[in-house]
C-alpha cells in the first residue's frame, strides 16, 4: 500500500482505565497489532489486568501512574506522559478515554500524529460549568487530534453538535464470538454456585457507577419482583457505587466480582444495560449476544438500532418501560431464545472484532502516509 506498510510501525496505546471496557479495547488492539509485526507499547498504571494482558502479547508495558478524574494531578501526569512518549518515540499515539486524551494531547500539542479514541465522550459525564468547560477543552484540543476514532455515528454527531470538527471517523467496537462461546446455562449456575439455580435471573455487568446506570436497574426491579416473584438480579463488577448500591438492593439481588463473565452470561435469562450514556453499543452487550443471551437496555446512543433483533431498547429513564421489557422476557423464555440466537449471529457478523482491529491499522496507516 504504501511507506507505512514497509516498515515497522511503532505505536504507543495510552489508557488510564486497565479493566472493563476501555482496557479490552485497548487490549484487543494490541494483540492484533502485535501479531501484524508492529513495535507495539503500551502506557497505563501497572494495576488491574490490562498490564499482563499486553505483554503476554508481546507489547512494551510502560507504567504510567494517573487517576481517572481531572485534577491537581494532571500537571503531573502530563509531564509523565511527556517522558513515556520521549522514551518510546512512536510514529503514532493513541489516546484512549478522557484521562489520557487529556494529558495526551497536552504532552504532545500535536508534535507527533496523535489519535483519540474518546470511548464516550467527558462531557456527556457531568453537567452546568463543568460541562461547558470540558467541551472548550475538546474543541481547544481538537488542534493536537490529527484523527478521532468514534465507535458510532451517534458519537461523532454528538462530537459534531459540540463543535469538534477535526477529522474523524466511525469504527465500532468488536468482539471475538469465539471467546464468547455459548454455554449451558444450568452447568454455569451450579459452577458459580447460585443460592437458587433455577429461579429467572437477569445479569447485569458493568463498573458501578453512574453511568452504567445500575441504580435506575435496582428502581426497576421492584416491579420485577411484584411481577416474577423468584426472579434474582445478580450485579457482576465493582466501583465507586457498591456501597450505596448495596444498601438500595431489595430482595433477590445480589452482588458479584467482574469475574467469571461468560459463566454470568451464560446464567442468565436476560443482561440488563441500564446505562445512562454510553458511546455506542457496549461492549457488554455485543458479548451477551455473541453468548446468546437477549438483552434490554435503554436506548442511548441509538443502541437499539444495533440489536438488530437480539433484545430490546427503551427510552432512556424509562424505568417502567425497563422492567416491562425484562418481565416480559423473564414470563417467555421462548421470546427470549428468540433473541438470543439473532444476537449470537448479529455480534458474529457486524460486530466480529477482526474487523475492528483491520479497520483501525488502516486507518493509522493512513495517517502515516506522506502528503
Amino acid at each position: 500500500m504504501g511507506l507505512a506498510d514497509n516498515r515497522t510501525v511503532r505505536v504507543l496505546h495510552v489508557s488510564q482505565p486497565v479493566e472493563a471496557g476501555v482496557a479490552k479495547v485497548v487490549a484487543g488492539l494490541v494483540g492484533d497489532q502485535c501479531r501484524r509485526g508492529w513495535d507495539v507499547a503500551v502506557a497505563c498504571p501497572p494495576e488491574g489486568w490490562l498490564a499482563g494482558v499486553v505483554q503476554e502479547a508481546g507489547a512494551r508495558l510502560v507504567p504510567w501512574q494517573a487517576t481517572r478524574s481531572p485534577g491537581p494531578t494532571v500537571p503531573r501526569e502530563t509531564l509523565a506522559l511527556r517522558r513515556v512518549i520521549a522514551q518510546v518515540a512512536p510514529d503514532v499515539v493513541h489516546l484512549h478515554s478522557a484521562k489520557a486524551g487529556l494529558a495526551g494531547r497536552l504532552a504532545l500539542r500535536g508534535s507527533r500524529p496523535t489519535v483519540f479514541q474518546p470511548h464516550a465522550w467527558s462531557f456527556e459525564a457531568v453537567t452546568g460549568p463543568v460541562q461547558v468547560a470540558t467541551r472548550l477543552w475538546e474543541r481547544t484540543a481538537q488542534r493536537w487530534t490529527d484523527l478521532t476514532l468514534n465507535v458510532s455515528q451517534a458519537e461523532l454527531a454528538t462530537g459534531r453538535a459540540a463543535g469538534l470538527t477535526g477529522r474523524a471517523v466511525v469504527i465500532p467496537n468488536g468482539v471475538d464470538p469465539d471467546a464468547w462461546t455459548p454455554r449451558d446455562r444450568a452447568a454455569s449456575r451450579a459452577a458459580l454456585g447460585l443460592a437458587s439455580p433455577d429461579a429467572p435471573t437477569v445479569v447485569c455487568v458493568g463498573r458501578l457507577a453512574r453511568q452504567k446506570g445500575q441504580d435506575m436497574l435496582l428502581e426497576a426491579w421492584t416491579a420485577v419482583r411484584r411481577a416474577v416473584p423468584t426472579a434474582q438480579l445478580v450485579l457482576v463488577g465493582g466501583g465507586p457505587d457498591e456501597a450505596a448500591l448495596r444498601a438500595a438492593a431489595g430482595d433477590g439481588v445480589h452482588f458479584a466480582p467482574g469475574e467469571r463473565l461468560a459463566d454470568w452470561y451464560a446464567a442468565a435469562d436476560v443482561v440488563a444495560v441500564p446505562s445512562r450514556w454510553e458511546a455506542g453499543l457496549p461492549l457488554v452487550a455485543m458479548e451477551a449476544m455473541a453468548s446468546e443471551r437477549s438483552v434490554v437496555a435503554f436506548d442511548v446512543a441509538g443502541i437499539g438500532t444495533y440489536l438488530g433483533g437480539s433484545g430490546t431498547a427503551v427510552p432512556p429513564f424509562d424505568v417502567a418501560g425497563f422492567a416491562r421489557e425484562v418481565i416480559a422476557r423473564l414470563l417467555d423464555p421462548a421470546l427470549a431464545a428468540h433473541e438470543a440466537a439473532i444476537g449470537r449471529t448479529v455480534a458474529s457478523t457486524r460486530f466480529a472484532a477482526a474487523t475492528s482491529h483491520e479497520i483501525t491499522a488502516t486507518a493509522l496507516l493512513d495517517l502515516l502516509e506522506p502528503g
